[in-house]
């Protein structure tokens, strides 16, 4: 018995080996090496200097880290809702009997195929101020035309719905699954009690989801606070940082400036308060579940 558990406890090792060393050189050993860069003062140039905390006292007395953190909540708390409750509607109406249901997947997943850059520049062709086609129509119907990228709200609102559109497809996948893995019979005995639409909707469709729903709201979340490439793309961060968000600030600070040292502490911070997030989180769902 020993000598099989131990051929198995062998086994495993062999088959986690690769997936560990991957995760050590990848991941492990880039993210202690960003904490001790964050600690120096760098120019990109030659041995960085040994400061301890000062980059962090210093992103306290910095308005500009505090504006991209700001961006950074609220452009999470507009999009993770909406592009989930626009993902959970959609898979409720693809779950149902709509005719061209697999035109309409299609179209929903299509922007998963691409990367967030090309997305981004398929967004520019519509929101862009000159030459958009969004702004041309509108232009053509008389009407008056944003400036997408020179006027700050405009500029988050474009960030904002290019997001949803890449987004949703996601979530409408994860949440279709869902749906089609929920007992039937809960929904039947349901409408045999005389529920409505929408109390089956509320009291049956929901709790049934709230598994899928947690996942989405942690990578939603996640990706929400680590969004770069739709920004990067569309505006830049600008104008006048109307749009900068704490990756965006951070690879400034990193290439733009060469402050290597300064741009670790923020992707720290980021870090930090990414996982703080997803941490509470999970202690939430699980006191629900112990409920």
């Amino acid at each position: 018995m020993r000598n099989a558990a131990r051929v198995e406890a062998r086994a495993a090792y062999a088959f986690v080996a690769p997936t560990a060393l991957l995760l050590g050189l990848f991941v492990f050993l880039p993210l202690a090496w960003a904490v001790v860069i964050s600690l120096q003062r760098t120019d990109g140039f030659g041995q960085g200097a040994w400061i301890g905390l000062d980059n962090y006292a210093r992103l306290l007395g910095d308005g500009r880290f505090w504006r991209a953190t700001a961006n950074t909540l609220v452009f999470t708390v507009v999009v993770t809702p909406l592009s989930i409750a626009f993902g959970l509607a959609a898979a409720l109406l693809l779950n149902s009997a709509l005719p061209a249901r697999p035109l309409f997947r299609t179209v929903l997943i299509l922007p998963m195929a691409v990367s967030g850059v090309a997305t981004a520049l398929i967004g520019l062709l519509f929101f862009d101020e000159n030459t958009g086609v969004l702004n041309s129509v509108l232009a053509s119907l008389g009407l008056s035309e944003p400036a997408w990228q020179s006027d700050g709200p405009w500029a988050f609102g474009s960030v904002v719905l290019v997001t949803l559109w890449w987004r949703v497809g996601f979530n409408m996948l994860i949440y279709l699954t869902a749906l089609q893995g929920t007992d039937p019979q809960l929904h039947e005995s349901a409408m045999l009690d005389g529920a409505s639409w929408g109390q089956r909707l509320r009291h049956v469709t929901v709790p049934q989801l709230r598994p899928a729903t947690f996942f989405l709201v942690i990578i939603n979340v996640i990706y929400s606070f680590q969004v770069f490439d739709l920004v990067f793309v569309l505006t830049g961060g600008g104008p006048q940082d109307a749009t900068s968000v704490l990756v965006t600030y951070a690879y400034e600070q990193g290439f733009t400036q060469r402050d290597q040292g300064y741009a670790a502490a923020v992707g720290m911070v980021l870090l930090v308060a990414t996982l703080a997030f997803t941490a509470i989180q999970w202690r939430l769902n699980h006191g629900r579940d112990g409920d």
